[in-house]
């Protein structure tokens, strides 16, 4: 039986039907099979005794993959704006490492980027009203982007300035050898991250790391204070709207007369 072109685009980007789910759900299986897979080879007691057998499978992945992208580009009819999306480039670039390996070695082990493809369940399981929760974060932090820049100056300045102060302080004989030693010192001790490679040995210099330390536990606060408040502030303006989401594609502006998606116009749920 000949499947028309039509159909076959039907199957291969849509889900809305026994076919396209069958299809995207042994398109899942491949790409988890071959994440594994990945991870697996780099395990070197695992490569040194099957790396062959990783090797042939992963380049029938690569292959099946292949000849799926190929489909898409050729059965889309926005070829364009299929490359440059979001899912055309993480489907390039779920192929591009096993053939780069052939000049760099193990950049085949980079095919874990295939895992990124595994956010098509969302299409396959009909998950899309819960995209607006995630856009619902995306607006909140771009509305904090202008208060976290500030807040990010800021630190900048303190570990410059507290960075400056321990190269001075410290000097060479304790492993600050450079001011920006002395900053990378300053952001390791500020995080709380603390790796313990370069130590303040003067009574002085200890004093400034204390106080850089108590510091830090404030300042990890703030951007998270600041995302907090912008997150309460709109769902507290949401509140006050009756809205409803889209199935399909998680867009949460549709009114409640709306019968289909205004954005990806999908029967409205």
């Amino acid at each position: 039986m000949i499947i028309s072109k039509k159909r076959l685009a039907h199957i291969v980007f849509e889900s809305n039907d026994k076919a396209s789910k069958t299809f995207d759900l042994a398109l899942l299986v491949l790409i988890f099979a071959s994440v594994i897979v990945a991870i697996l080879d780099s395990v070197l007691e695992l490569h040194l005794k099957y790396g062959e057998v990783f090797f042939i499978l992963e380049l029938a992945f690569t292959f099946l993959f292949t000849l799926e992208y190929i489909l898409r580009v050729w059965l889309t009819s926005r070829t364009l704006k299929y490359v440059t999306s979001f899912y055309g480039i993480v489907d390039l670039l779920a192929i591009l490492p096993v053939y780069l390996s052939f000049f760099i070695a193990n950049t085949q082990l980079l095919s874990v980027i295939r895992a990124l493809r595994l956010l098509r369940v969302i299409r396959i399981l009909k998950l899309g009203r819960y995209l607006s929760e995630a856009d619902f974060l995306r607006e909140s932090l771009k509305a904090s982007a202008a208060k976290i820049q500030i807040f990010l100056f800021s630190v900048l300045m303190i570990v410059l300035i507290m960075g400056t102060l321990m190269f001075v302080i410290e000097g060479p004989e304790s492993g600050f050898t450079s001011i920006p030693v002395g900053m990378y010192w300053a952001i390791v001790t500020l995080t709380t991250v603390g790796f313990g490679d370069i130590t303040p040995i003067t009574p002085v210099g200890q004093l400034l790391a204390s106080l850089i330390m108590l510091m830090g536990y404030a300042i990890i606060a703030v951007p998270t204070g600041i995302v907090s408040s912008e997150m309460a502030r709109r769902r507290k303006t949401e509140d006050f709207h009756d809205h409803k989401s889209c199935t399909f594609c998680g867009f949460d502006r549709l009114d409640p007369n709306d019968n289909y998606c205004r954005k990806c116009g999908e029967k409205a749920g």
